[in-house]
């Protein structure tokens, strides 16, 4: 693949005082990820230049005024540098404004180059939410920032690690308005949004699974009618225009039938409901050496006018700044925006 086929990607570093500069800087160490695209961190160079430092790296940081003039070459890695957060601000493990305020301005710099097409696509590091709102960016989260900022009306999160994958009706809001949010049309948009989304990856004809939101989707109406009321409706109409959708079917049932190769998605009513299974399949600590030795699963917003992965885990303040974040999750968000992007 020549320079110029190689999807150019905007990558946010997060939060600065959590782990998003690491796992950037170590993504970013290894070569082959070189050969699918070319990567452009978006943040200061300063704090790069400090993870790559305390992180053992031999890598060398180019801080550039423009995605068109980064270099794109192992060994080197290309900071857009907006300068915005100062080294003698910097506290890890810590909230503060200042990286609150850092991080939204990284991921509207981000989004900013993909709405223009000067990228082809953006994957984010983890921010911290209490830090963002105190920094005077009232948002749940990445994606709803990218929502507002990209004009999107309809759009959904989707979380993947190989074929296991899950797609949320509602996401950072409390469990009473999550249920209050299952609603007909909007079940119906987000099944209609991951069979879009897996065709663009490759599969013909998905089969798509809804999972109740009730105990045994409701058990006729004794404890619950949105699964006969909402859900189900929601389903016929996605039969209608031959989407392979089914259910409602039971959520304590629904994930093991998709990882036995039953469904090539999930479509989850809340949260927790799909944020659980996806990071028991996905994270793994070991207690031996207290650390995370598998951390995969890529975070990817469906139904924007642009392309946005990330990783599928926090700013994990307790362990910033020591060299010990594991990259595993940057690494894949950035190979999934990669094909995306072609």
């Amino acid at each position: 693949m020549t320079r110029k086929q190689r999807p150019l990607l905007g990558i946010t570093i997060g939060d600065p005082g959590g782990i998003g500069p690491e796992i950037a800087a170590k993504a970013l160490d290894q070569p082959d990820l070189y050969e699918i695209c070319r990567p452009l961190i978006i943040g200061d160079a300063d704090i790069m230049a400090d993870a790559a430092r305390f992180s053992g790296l031999k890598i060398g940081i180019a801080a550039v005024d423009t995605p068109k003039a980064g270099r794109f070459s192992h060994g080197t890695v290309d900071v857009l540098d907006l300068k915005n957060m100062p080294m003698d601000k910097l506290q890890y493990k810590t909230v503060t404004p200042e990286q609150g305020r850092a991080s939204f301005e990284y991921i509207a710099k981000a989004i900013e180059l993909a709405m223009a097409k000067t990228i082809d696509g953006t994957v984010t590091g983890p921010i911290n939410k209490a830090a963002l709102n105190a920094g005077g960016y009232h948002y749940a989260g990445h994606t709803e920032i990218y929502g507002d900022l990209t004009g999107a009306k309809d759009f959904a999160m989707m979380l993947t690690d190989q074929g296991f994958r899950v797609v949320h009706v509602s996401t950072h809001v409390s469990l009473a308005e999550a249920c209050r949010r299952v609603k007909t049309p909007r079940v119906l948009r987000v099944i209609e949004l991951t069979r879009d989304a897996l065709q663009q990856v490759g599969i013909e004809r998905p089969r798509i699974a809804v999972a109740g939101l009730n105990p045994h989707c409701g058990e006729g109406g004794l404890f619950g009618a949105e699964d006969d009321e909402e859900i189900a409706p929601a389903v016929a109409k996605a039969q209608a225009k031959g989407i392979g959708a089914q259910g409602p079917i039971p959520a304590d049932t629904v994930f093991s039938k998709m990882k036995g190769g039953m469904f090539d998605a999930v479509v989850v009513m809340y949260h927790d409901q799909g944020h659980i299974p996806m990071k028991l399949v996905g994270f793994h600590y070991d207690e031996k050496t207290d650390s995370w030795g598998r951390m995969s699963g890529v975070n990817v917003t469906l139904g924007l006018p642009i392309i946005r992965t990330s990783v599928d885990h926090g700013t994990a303040f307790d362990r910033a700044g020591e060299g010990r974040a594991n990259p595993q999750s940057m690494v894949e968000a950035i190979r999934m925006a990669a094909q995306l992007a072609k």
